[in-house]
């Protein structure tokens, strides 16, 4: 059961607390990346996934880590994205990738348009003394990235075999 609550839960909150951290902060901690692959590495060997997924998995992490490292050294992401990014493909695996990398993409792009349309209006005047705010809507800040990032994670996570392994009888009420 509490291998059922951490599949359910761990990957989520991670993905969660660096929207908001990148959202309020415009940086994502490395810490998330450490959690999310030790999480990874721990639920599965726990859930039993063999050595031929778990190295997969890992080759679609650090294939999207090369790439994303490569973006980063282009200016075109954030560090933090990147690494996000690489974490999020290490729990998906080949098999949830390219959904993933799609619907990241689509959150992202959408998230740009809103942020430049938002940041084309005076921010109202209750508004103007908060800190994270005015960093958001100063045009010469970059996107928050991680927030699409995880709206994408968090858009397929419900489909992967991370959640399809879900003993749910554990949580019936009886």
């Amino acid at each position: 059961m509490i291998l059922d609550i951490a599949r359910l839960l761990l990957f989520p909150a991670l993905m969660a607390f660096a929207a908001a951290s990148d959202l309020f902060t415009m940086t994502i901690s490395n810490r998330v990346s450490l959690v999310l692959v030790a999480g990874f590495s721990t639920l599965a060997v726990l859930g039993g996934m063999g050595l031929h997924d778990i190295l997969s998995h890992v080759g679609a992490g650090a294939t999207v880590l090369a790439v994303g490292f490569a973006c980063f050294a282009m200016g075109w992401v954030g560090g933090g994205d990147a690494k996000l990014a690489a974490g999020a493909a290490l729990w998906f695996g080949f098999g949830d990738l390219l959904n993933y990398l799609l619907y990241a993409s689509l959150f992202g792009g959408a998230l740009t348009l809103l942020l430049l349309q938002f940041r084309q209006w005076p921010l109202p005047y209750p508004l103007a003394n908060q800190a994270w705010l005015l960093k958001l809507h100063a045009k010469e800040s970059g996107v928050p990235y991680g927030i699409a990032l995880a709206i994408g994670a968090l858009t397929i996570y419900p489909e992967t075999e991370w959640i399809k392994a879900i003993d749910l009888t554990h949580f019936a009420i009886h």
